[in-house]
Order: C-alpha cells, then structure tokens, then sequence
C-alpha cells in the first residue's frame, strides 16, 4: 500500500490491475473485480454478462449493471478480444480519397458503426496491383477487423479479392457482386434520373461526361443514361471518358464549345459539372439559355454554382446504415436488430433523388 502525499489518499494496488485511489478521487479505471465485489458476484458472473450470455438471472444481470454504472466501469476491448474472439472493430479499403463520394461514404460508414458499438479501420489504395490490395487485406487482418467493407471504384479491385482467401466477411458499397443490396442498382437510377430530366425538358441531343473506364460507379451512371435514351428512342453518342476532375470538365467544355451540336450535357459527378459550367461561361456560351447541365452527388457547392447545378443527390447516410448493418449480419446473423415488437428494422432508404436547380431549362427551340 502507498500514499499519496500530495492528495492524501491511500493507493490499494491490485496485481495486475493498476492502482485504485480511495479518497477524494479514482486514479484507475474500474476492473471486472472491481464491479464482481461491488455486485457481490464471481468475476466469471460479470464476464457473462458482458458477453450476453442467456444463463444469467434478470436480477443477478442488473446487479452487475447497477455496480458497472456505479463505478463507471468500460470494459477493455482488447482484452475482450481474446476472450470472444470479437474485436469490434470494422475495416473499410478506400479506392480513392479527397473526393466528395469516398470521404461521405466513409463519414457515414464510421457513424453508422460507432452507433452499434464498433471502431473503423481503414486501408487506402494507392493503385490497383495485386500486391497493393493483398498488402490493404493484410492490414487490416493485423488490426483483428471482424468484416471489410470495400469502397474501391474499379471491377478489377474486386476481382482480385475474389482470388484473394480473404476469410473474414466483406461487401463492397457499391458493387453489385458481393455489395450491398440495391446500391448498385440506384448509381444506375440516378443516371436514368439526371437523363430523364432533359428529356422531360426537350432535350434530343444529350452528351454524357463519364467517369474513367473500369470504374463501378462511372459504368453504373453511364448505364441509366443509354437506358433512358434508348427507352425514349433518341439517338447516343459515344460518352466522353473524364477522370472526375473540375479541371477536365473544363478542358472539355472548351473543346465541345467548337461545334454546340447538342443542347445538354450530363455529367457523372459534380466537380466535372463544375468545371463544365465554367468552361462554357468562358467561350461565351449562355448557361442555359443555350445549354443545360446535370451533375451527380449534389455536393455543398452544387447549390452556389453559377448557375445552381441541377445534381442527383446520393443518401450517404442511409448507405453508410446498409453497409454496416449487412456486414453484421454476415458477422453475426443472429444479430438482428429489432424494434420493441420483435419486428426487423427496415433499413434506411438509399435512392437517389433530382435535385432541380436552374443550371437546366429547355432548349432554344422550345421557347428560350
């Protein structure tokens, strides 16, 4: 036993638990033994109520409760680990960064998480080599990750995984193999919708700026764009391969300007529209007298574009709930989480949504 003579209070030192103060303040976190005596309970009793198991008395449980709030016990998940094999811990492989979509996505991946308990690691891809990703995998397998979701944008990340004996659960965001439900499916929507919005318009003649070859999301939004055209029969025409930056959809717009044989422009994210608004207010084009144009992500400044970007909004939040709850469920299916009728709670709604601002209008030929 020592004292401490600047507080006066008497130090009790536990082996292998640190120091408890018992005086004016507590100098150590609260012990499993700690909260057993308090409860009157073996340790054992503690740790099955930590790890829920169903063995347990309702009232020997809130005893145990009732001393871990009194004493402000936090259990200590490493340790926990090795008892249950649980980590709580999450991993996410990042394909790309500083962009608006991945560090959203990535936002809401972690709130969602920390909301049921769990911590997110994650890996970034410099490129796309076989070697990068086994070396991203092996990462996080260090950190005791129980799942990984993947928000990599490339099909060939994906079919590296697949060859990979990644042996813990993962899911991409939004990849339609091995993804969560629908997601894929709504990047094709909110194609359709930026598309069916100029053809609602008037519009026949609509270009589409796309993100780079080989992407999921690039490829999903250029899919809901030749649907939407083909279902109302007007005519395509090759789409233009950007690389999601403002500065190209500038360079763009300066090129396309030389002919303006078309009345629209859709392109797959906003920093590209961003770009082309400017680009065209430069040669002198009258946005959108002369020329409408769509973005997609709805980002902050989508609305203080000159003008106001007409965008499809994405749900991050709600994709971010899907993405942790289905890796969960891969984790623990039993988990289920339930209201207070026993009922599965329904999972958050990720569909995509046009945002109508007036970077759109119709065509010179219909009244403008």
């Amino acid at each position: 036993m020592t004292t401490d003579t600047r507080r006066g209070n008497v130090n009790v030192h536990i082996e292998g638990e640190g120091t408890v103060t018992t005086g004016e303040e507590r100098t150590r976190t609260a012990s499993i033994r700690d909260v057993a005596r308090a409860a009157d309970v073996s340790y054992q009793t503690v740790s099955r109520v930590l790890n829920g198991h169903p063995s347990i008395r309702p009232a020997t449980k809130q005893r145990v409760l009732d001393a871990m709030a009194e004493l402000r016990y936090r259990p200590n998940q490493a340790a926990r680990a090795l008892v249950t094999s649980r980590s709580h811990t999450l991993g996410v492989i990042l394909g790309s960064r500083g962009e608006y979509g991945p560090t959203s996505s990535l936002a809401a991946v972690e709130d969602a998480a920390r909301a049921r308990g769990y911590w997110v690691n994650s890996a970034y891809l410099g490129d796309t080599r076989p070697e990068t990703i086994r070396a991203a995998v092996e990462h996080l397998r260090r950190q005791s990750v129980e799942g990984i979701i993947v928000h990599a944008p490339q099909v060939r990340v994906f079919d590296v995984l697949a060859e990979l004996d990644v042996e813990i659960p993962y899911l991409g965001l939004h990849s339609a193999e091995r993804g969560v439900a629908e997601t894929a499916d709504d990047q094709v929507l909110g194609g359709r919708l930026a598309t069916e919005h100029l053809i609602g318009l008037g519009h026949v003649e609509i270009l589409h700026l796309a993100g780079p070859q080989d992407w999921i999301e690039a490829e999903s939004r250029m899919r809901g764009y030749l649907h939407a055209l083909s279902d109302a029969d007007l005519p395509t025409r090759p789409p233009i391969l950007g690389d999601w930056s403002a500065d190209f959809g500038y360079r763009a717009a300066v090129e396309l300007a030389r002919r303006l044989d078309f009345t629209a422009v859709f392109a797959a994210n906003d920093a590209m529209a961003f770009g082309l608004l400017h680009g065209f207010r430069d040669v002198g084009v009258d946005l959108p007298r002369q020329l409408s144009i769509v973005g997609f992500d709805d980002i902050p400044l989508a609305r203080h574009a000159s003008p106001p970007l007409t965008t499809v909004h994405q749900h991050f939040t709600g994709l971010g709930e899907r993405a942790v709850r289905a890796l969960l469920a891969m984790i623990a299916p039993a988990d289920v989480e339930v209201d207070v009728s026993g009922a599965r709670l329904e999972l958050p709604d990720v569909h995509p949504e046009l945002v109508v601002r007036t970077s759109t209008a119709p065509p010179p030929h219909r009244g403008r």
